[in-house]
């Protein structure tokens, strides 16, 4: 199973700087488990997953869950095997399709499942229930938090993204494959409430204890944004005027305590729905709604449920943006989700950066849109002490890659585009791209590569090389320059040092009120600045994520 991972690997890295992978990620060992998760083998490849229904019941004093779960699908190639993902301490009691019972067996947290021939259309119902893995420190690692609000209820999340929505529901755990449409029903004690995904539809009595909460999601959606929030929740509106003047309900639910001071903090929703419309469109998911769900633990970006807990504090907890900026983190980044990773969704978890680092980018947008561009700078700024450069942005494709070694597909990946804008030089062009790529994408997926392709043909010029640099290894450029004073003008020699042969990013220099663009490449150059000494010439480090090396 090793040696077809490795030949999976290398036949699905198509870029240029494969053998750079190649050689970070050797000493990397994948098992079967890896494998199984993350790769679409034939009994995934076989079936496109159309509707899920979920019905289930919560036990909040056993920590436990039982129900079943309904999987309708297109077949994409006749088959009588079928791989679902549930994790393998969840007992599944049968599996049925048109009222007969199928066989199956278990490897791992994968179910391949034997059936008679499917040709068109099928679907299948999994009864089954648990105890589901409890996280040891969500929304980081995956699982459900059990916890009780100060009034001594039930207070209960779950967070999934990487561990995996198999973790508590089965399904076919790939990003590549979102239903169309989701229906979830949760049961639980009387005197709490659930709040899930999309709409409600309706609020039952079940006997005389029980009370179930039917929600239906209208739109496609990652399975790992799926969720659930039990609690003592109080429930408020606002509204949202779009600048065509549709009017989008806003919808939060908060911890009886919390109610007013949350009544106050998220009257900045609006503001950030405003600016994102202003830079991508209208909010993604507007029959479905926008809420916010205060959750026990800090975020996530659940589609049309944002998990919120920063405990009604500006920036991340009280800290992580400039002190005289008062926005909070948790809203303006999981919002920005809604877009990037929820709208425009990736493929394989290998290149979550087209979630993370496009939405820790429009952080710095949603800066400049409420402050204003030298703000959105100084942000960006705060962002690189978060920068290690020890890993490649992309990982390997297949193995449900999350091994991350830091956070460099957030931050180092929101200053890639940030220099990529700076290296375009050209801002109606710049939002142009991020506008219409947007525009193309959206409700769909989408690889490194398709953006890649975008850029070059947006701009006319080839910024592949830029992408393998930044993308595809770990280190950053460096900017290798010599300096001499000639009659009041400055002779600058200069070159990039990178692995990446045609490297040839434009770089901007100069002094600090007046920059100049120079094209460097891998080879020596010279150019002279007028009117410019040593003192006072510097490089657009601001502007430009890269290393400089004044030789000497």
């Amino acid at each position: 199973m090793k040696n077809l991972m490795l030949w999976v690997f290398l036949q699905c890295c198509c870029f240029a700087p494969l053998s750079a992978q190649v050689d970070f990620y050797h000493h990397h060992k994948f098992d079967q488990a890896d494998t199984l998760r993350g790769m679409l083998l034939p009994e995934r490849a076989c079936y496109d997953v159309k509707f899920y229904a979920l019905d289930i019941s919560v036990d909040v004093e056993q920590k436990t869950i039982a129900g079943e779960v309904q999987i309708a699908y297109d077949v994409v190639e006749p088959f009588t095997r079928m791989q679902i993902d549930l994790f393998q301490n969840l007992k599944i009691h049968d599996i049925l399709q048109e009222g007969k019972s199928l066989s199956y067996k278990r490897v791992a947290n994968a179910v391949f499942i034997s059936l008679p021939l499917q040709k068109e259309k099928g679907s299948i119902t999994v009864r089954y229930g648990g105890q589901p893995i409890i996280a040891k420190n969500a929304p980081w690692d995956g699982g459900f938090v059990w916890k009780n609000s100060n009034n001594g209820k039930a207070w209960v999340g779950v967070a999934c993204e990487g561990t995996g929505a198999s973790l508590w529901w089965p399904n076919k755990d790939h990003l590549s494959d979102e239903p169309d449409s989701l229906s979830i029903k949760v049961t639980v004690p009387k005197e709490l409430t659930c709040i899930s995904n999309g709409v409600l539809r309706s609020s039952t009595p079940v006997g005389e204890t029980q009370q179930q909460f039917h929600w239906f999601v209208s739109y496609p959606i990652n399975n790992y944004n799926v969720t659930l929030n039990i609690g003592d929740y109080k429930h408020f509106q606002d509204q949202y005027t779009a600048d065509d003047g549709e009017k989008l309900d806003l919808d939060y639910y908060v911890l009886s305590e919390n109610l007013e001071k949350a009544k106050k903090h998220f009257q900045q929703v609006p503001k950030v729905l405003a600016c994102f419309e202003r830079y991508f469109g209208k909010y993604p998911f507007w029959e479905d709604g926008y809420a916010l769900v205060e959750t026990p633990y800090l975020g996530m970006e659940h589609q049309g449920a944002i998990a919120y807990g920063n405990r009604y504090m500006r920036g991340y907890l009280g800290g992580m943006i400039p002190r005289d900026m008062d926005w909070d983190y948790i809203i303006v980044h999981e919002t920005g989700h809604e877009y990037w990773g929820n709208s425009i969704s990736c493929n394989d978890h290998a290149e979550m950066w087209i979630h993370e680092s496009f939405t820790t980018y429009m952080e710095a947008l949603y800066v400049e849109c409420a402050y204003d561009y030298e703000q959105s700078i100084r942000y960006l700024k705060s962002q690189l002490s978060f920068i290690v450069n020890k890993q490649p942005i992309v990982g390997p494709l297949n193995v449900n890659w999350g091994a991350w070694n830091g956070s460099d597909h957030y931050f180092k990946g929101s200053w890639v585009l940030h220099t990529l804008r700076h290296a375009i030089n050209d801002d109606l062009v710049w939002f142009e791209i991020l506008k219409s790529f947007y525009d193309q994408h959206a409700y769909g997926h989408v690889v490194t590569e398709d953006f890649v392709k975008y850029v070059n043909k947006c701009t006319n010029k080839d910024f592949s090389p830029f992408f393998q640099q930044y993308l595809y290894y770990p280190s950053l450029p460096s900017f290798q320059y010599e300096l001499s004073e000639e009659a009041g003008n400055l002779k600058l020699r200069y070159r990039w040092d990178t692995p990446v042969a045609n490297f040839n990013m434009p770089l901007k220099v100069g002094t600090a009120d007046q920059y100049q663009m120079i094209h460097p490449t891998t080879s020596w150059q010279t150019t002279t600045l007028k009117k410019v000494n040593a003192k006072n010439f510097k490089v657009a480090t601001e502007l430009f994520l890269i290393n400089t090396d004044e030789v000497l």
